[in-house]
């Protein structure tokens, strides 16, 4: 499939509209969250390319990034070998022959990217954030030379989190984005901030406001220390939350792994019990 027509489907899936005028194919800037459906215009260009501008952003840079895309995807074919984009399984380690096994992308309200998270087969992680000025379309950093964080800290899966919110669903936090994972293959709203266990921030929190919440505490100290701190910020601002611990193993994905059904967690405390739930206990 070309470039034109891969990027069409890919607006229309993500419900954006899209309309042909003056000689192009029109959208919305996602990149600002702009509603003028025709402020970006995208058409086939030369060599199976894809030219796309954005007439408030004056280019395409913010627009590709808020896709998830890199220069490399307006193309209809792969570029020659010496020409493609650095090898996306790899990732920064530090240690020579370590590949990328998974990735973790971080979105904001609108599905646009804000930062990744890579996982090699020797379990390191490292995070990243979106820019097209790179061969790879990312920086393997989230902050700038000072120290200066330069994209925000939302939780993983924010767009289905304020969803299942909505639907007035429990949302469950864990301590990563494998249990994540887990808790979602078996149809539960689920989320965790990036980095592991004591990095939860209020901002994190913030996005809970009125919601039903489950934790999913790691048997361990870490896993303690972290579910302590996410009920302490949760405080005030979530509904009702409950924290739980696997069955069987360490986390999510172990009591799942081990046949577990998701009624059979184990609950160590109800710190916010619901409302009107006289039975549950802090």
């Amino acid at each position: 499939m070309n470039a034109f027509n891969r990027l069409a489907d890919l607006l229309r899936d993500r419900g954006e509209p899209t309309r042909y005028q003056g000689g192009a194919m029109r959208t919305r800037g996602i990149c600002h969250d702009g509603d003028d459906p025709g402020t970006v215009a995208f058409r086939p260009g030369n060599n199976g390319s894809l030219v796309v501008f954005c007439h408030k952003c004056q280019g395409n840079a913010d627009f590709l990034a808020a896709l998830g895309w890199t220069e490399a995807d307006l193309y209809d074919e792969p570029l020659a070998e010496r020409e493609r984009p650095t090898d996306d399984l790899w990732i920064p380690c530090g240690k020579h022959g370590h590949k990328r096994v998974a990735q973790y992308v971080y979105r904001d309200e609108h599905g646009a990217v804000v930062h990744g998270v890579t996982r090699c087969d020797h379990k390191d992680f490292s995070q990243w954030r979106p820019d097209p000025s790179t061969r790879s379309g990312r920086r393997w950093s989230l902050n700038d030379p000072s120290g200066k964080r330069l994209v925000r800290s939302v939780p993983y899966r924010l767009p289905e989190l304020l969803a299942a919110k909505q639907a007035d669903r429990v949302v469950w936090i864990c301590e990563g984005e494998k249990d994540v994972h887990a808790l979602v293959d078996h149809g539960l709203p689920a989320t965790c901030n990036a980095a592991g266990a004591g990095k939860w921030t209020a901002e994190h929190a913030s996005y809970f406001e009125g919601a039903d919440v489950t934790v999913v505490a790691d048997r361990d100290v870490k896993g303690r220390d972290h579910a302590t701190a996410v009920v302490d910020s949760l405080r005030g601002i979530a509904r009702s939350v409950y924290v739980v611990q696997a069955r069987t193993g360490k986390d999510a994905y172990d009591h799942f792994a081990a046949g577990h059904k998701d009624a059979e967690f184990v609950q160590v405390w109800a710190p916010i019990p619901y409302p009107g739930n006289s039975e549950a206990a802090a």
